[in-house]
């Protein structure tokens, strides 16, 4: 089921003057907008029940009806699962309020980066992988860390799998791969001009690139055959790319136990024979 609030949110900043006040009325009434027709919700925010029908297929939904069912299903899991929203972190925070709220922040990374995902993205993704000759991943700053993780993973699969922490290299790379390769590309933003210029430089050598990177309209996705979003709702110390980077790890997890689920019985013996042992265990 698509997200309905956590789209809108990400999306704002890309509407229209129009779809800004149906936009901002849905996220500070998502009960009340729930239970309205298209007529009554454009009554409501001074718009058009075309307008709003457009913003809905804008934002991936079939239409009002769909985008209604979908906010339905949103309220009911966030009645369940949720708390009330957690304040940011502050100078006065003891270290007692730091955990609570760091790790409630990462909570709701997760949920809400699992209701952008979208399962047919991310099936064809891992088919992609799978019948590719090499993956070059690639991520500068905390990223990088995502990109390493996911060499790591796949490597223990059998996966030719290559990463560098030097740009430079990065981009040679991408200037040597394939149409037989896949690139992936980590990028929370999605505007670091190095990552932008790897996609480019994989695009002209017919390389298909999967995105990991924040929901909304950006070169990197405009660039990309197939993204995979994460939720955009960094804390204070954004410097830090905490739960985005909670968020990109766990995309990382769900694409390489979709790889090894598709080839079971030799993945369990893959990884048995990857396994490093330690000290005297």
């Amino acid at each position: 089921m698509k997200s309905v609030i956590v789209r809108l949110r990400e999306y704002y900043n890309e509407a229209s003057t129009t779809e800004k006040e149906i936009v901002k009325y849905v996220i500070k009434h998502p009960e009340e907008t729930s239970q309205m027709t298209v007529y009554k919700l454009a009554e409501k925010t001074f718009s058009s029940p075309a307008s709003i029908i457009r913003m809905c297929q804008k934002n991936g939904f079939g239409g009002f009806k769909d985008f209604s069912k979908a906010l339905i299903f949103e309220l009911a899991m966030r009645s369940q699962n949720q708390s009330a929203e957690k304040s940011e972190i502050t100078k006065s925070d003891r270290i007692e309020d730091i955990i609570e709220k760091v790790t409630y922040k990462n909570i709701i990374s997760l949920e809400d980066t699992k209701n952008l995902m979208d399962p047919e993205t991310l099936n064809k993704s891992i088919q992609l992988l799978i019948n590719s000759e090499n993956i070059c991943i690639y991520g500068i700053g905390s990223s990088l860390i995502v990109a390493k993780d996911a060499q790591q993973k796949f490597m223990r699969l059998n996966k030719h799998c290559s990463v560098s922490d030097d740009w430079h290299l990065q981009l040679l790379s991408a200037r040597n791969m394939s149409d037989r390769d896949v690139g992936i590309i980590v990028s929370y933003s999605g505007q670091t001009a190095e990552m932008i210029e790897c996609a480019n430089t994989m695009k002209e050598n017919g390389v298909k690139i999967i995105s990991i990177t924040k929901y909304g309209t950006s070169p990197i996705v405009e660039i990309c055959d197939y993204n995979i979003f994460v939720a955009a709702n960094e804390s204070t110390f954004r410097s830090g790319a905490m739960s985005s980077r909670i968020s990109q790890l766990n995309v990382i997890d769900i694409l390489y136990t979709g790889f090894a689920n598709t080839q079971y019985e030799k993945s369990l013996q893959l990884i048995a024979k990857t396994h490093i042992r330690k000290g005297n265990n």
